[in-house]
């Protein structure tokens, strides 16, 4: 529900601040005091399309802003949440138009594309009038209207849930078949790899160590060389250090026993001593193990080649091989499956259109059952706005199976005819838009209690007509007004004195520049703004006693 709106600089408006409340508010005043204005800077801050021209003379910019109460707005809470502009249940809506650049505008503070801002505001403000903002004139509003006053809300839902189930399916299925065009080729190549890494028979542990064999096989010469070098400085040699380590062992033995301070130096001795026994033995049978055949040699690094040409070849290193094997036989398995998927999906898949085409039936019978009673209802209620004759009809197209989707098997359009004789047309073709703004009203009253926007504006709906008629169009308004916030600007009083609350505009001059302004008006001020409505400029005793009696009649 729309709690404030403030304009600055917007037209004749320098700055103009509005307070709205629930149920029904007529806005009245003298022709060119600025009404539409009000429509036109709601329009704007919906994302209408902005122009310069609609800045104050001697301003660089207009600015509206408009604070939106969500609690009666259940799927614009949702869609801020989902845009990321959700602000604790709060809707600050925000529009800058500027002389010098681009306009801008802002959601709860966040700066949003004029698309964003059309989508928030299709969800908040519904603008009825000759120069149409409604939701009404959109296919996808009149089938959403039509679900909700049938009540199959919830089957036009499922149907679409189960569109999308079969639709996800089907792209699977048309993906898969693509895939397996080349089936033949990939399966062909997979085996070849497969059976060409799995001949290697490797494991990146084996592949390391074969490595490590190859640098030990092809340094041999020198390994055999330094080993028995040391070798001989260790035990075979003269002098030999094992025979030094053994003598300075006997003597500090014999030391210690005059000193037994050398005790511990004879120790580390004694130990040094075995060592190197124990390293000179371990080197002996290193050398003796030492296999110096160059055929060894040459049967591993044949190997190794091997490994690394495939490396190579699969453009990996030599360790990643055994890991690129088990990812081809991964790939080799899902592909030989494919077959048994095909089938399994191809099911899935006609199971699912099956599930589709069995909710979207029912749906259109429940449509065109809803229909009959929309359009009747309506037609009705079109014989009271001053269209005799006037009719509404519902029509269902049925849709080719291809055209089918989760909107379900028809197109919705919503004919009207104003007058007798006169063709049915698409709604959106009126060419009246007095005639429109009434046809909306007898739709929106119809469907009050199925409406998902909650807050209904109708720009000048008594336009060509009068007397009774005026007065059935005022307690409409009302009665919508009972279900939803109505925002109503009018000329007529019999309109106005049916509002829950009525606001005057007036247009006044000040320092020699004209201004509007807005003001709420009690009981005593109604009273005479209805009488200037009935009488004209001179406003007697009898039109105030009229307005007081019109005033009455609406609230009792």
């Amino acid at each position: 529900m729309l709690t404030h709106l403030q304009v600055r600089d917007l037209a004749i408006v320098s700055h103009l601040e509005l307070d709205c409340r629930r149920g029904m508010t007529a806005l009245t005043g003298e022709t060119g005091a600025g009404k539409s204005i009000l429509i036109d800077a709601l329009g704007l801050v919906l994302g209408d399309k902005a122009d310069v021209s609609m800045i104050r003379a001697g301003s660089e910019r207009a600015e509206i802003l408009c604070e939106v109460d969500l609690g009666a707005a259940p799927a614009a809470s949702a869609w801020l949440i989902e845009q990321g502009l959700d602000d604790d249940g709060l809707c600050i809506i925000r529009r800058r138009i500027v002389r010098a650049g681009r306009s801008r505008a802002f959601i709860n503070g966040s700066a949003v594309s004029g698309a964003q801002l059309r989508a928030l505001g299709d969800l908040l403000i519904d603008i009825h009038g000759q120069h149409a903002h409604q939701s009404l004139l959109r296919a996808n509003a009149q089938r959403d209207l039509l679900d909700a006053y049938g009540g199959h809300a919830d089957r036009a839902t499922a149907t679409a849930s189960a569109f999308r189930a079969y639709r996800d399916l089907d792209h699977q299925l048309a993906e898969l078949e693509a895939a397996s065009q080349d089936r033949a080729d990939r399966l062909e190549l997979l085996r070849f790899q497969v059976e060409e890494l799995g001949a290697l028979g490797m494991s990146g542990e084996d592949i390391e160590q074969l490595d490590q064999e190859q640098r030990r096989l092809s340094h041999l010469g020198r390994l055999q060389e330094t080993a028995g070098g040391i070798l001989q400085l260790l035990s075979e040699g003269e002098p030999a250090i094992a025979d030094q380590l053994g003598l300075a062992t006997t003597e500090i033995t014999e030391l210690a026993t005059i000193d037994p301070g050398l005790g511990e130096s004879r120790d580390l001795l004694e130990t040094a001593s075995i060592h190197v026994g124990e390293a000179a033995a371990g080197l002996r049978h290193y050398l003796d193990g030492l296999d110096l055949d160059p055929a060894a040699l040459q049967e591993v690094e044949s190997r190794l080649a091997q490994v690394h040409d495939l490396a190579r070849k699969h453009r990996v290193f030599p360790a990643q091989l055994p890991e690129l094997l088990a990812e081809r036989q991964t790939e080799l398995e899902r592909l030989e499956q494919a077959g048994v998927t095909l089938g399994d999906l191809r099911q899935r898949r006609d199971a699912a259109w099956k599930t589709f085409m069995e909710h979207a039936r029912k749906l259109s019978a429940e449509r065109c059952a809803a229909a009959e009673r929309l359009a009747e209802t309506v037609s009705e209620a079109m014989q009271q706005l001053g269209m005799a004759g006037g009719r509404l009809s519902i029509e269902l197209e049925a849709l080719a199976e291809e055209r089918v989707g989760a909107a379900g098997l028809e197109r919705v359009e919503l004919l009207v005819s104003a007058n007798p004789g006169q063709p049915m047309q698409p709604l959106a073709k009126v060419a009246s838009g007095g005639e429109l703004s009434r046809i909306s009203l007898a739709i929106q009253v119809a469907t009050a209690e199925c409406g998902t926007v909650p807050t209904l504006v109708f720009d000048e709906v008594d336009v060509g007509i009068g007397g009774g008629v005026a007065e059935i169009v005022g307690r409409l308004l009302r009665r919508l007004g009972d279900a939803r916030q109505v925002l109503c600007v009018t000329h007529l009083p019999q309109v106005a004195a049916q509002a829950h609350q009525q606001l005057r505009v007036r247009k006044e001059a000040v320092g020699g520049e004209t201004h509007t302004r807005i003001e709420p008006l009690d009981e005593a001020t109604r009273v005479d703004e209805i009488a200037r409505m009935l009488g004209g400029t001179e406003i007697t005793a009898r039109t105030r006693d009229h307005a007081s009696e019109m005033l009455g009649w609406a609230s009792g």
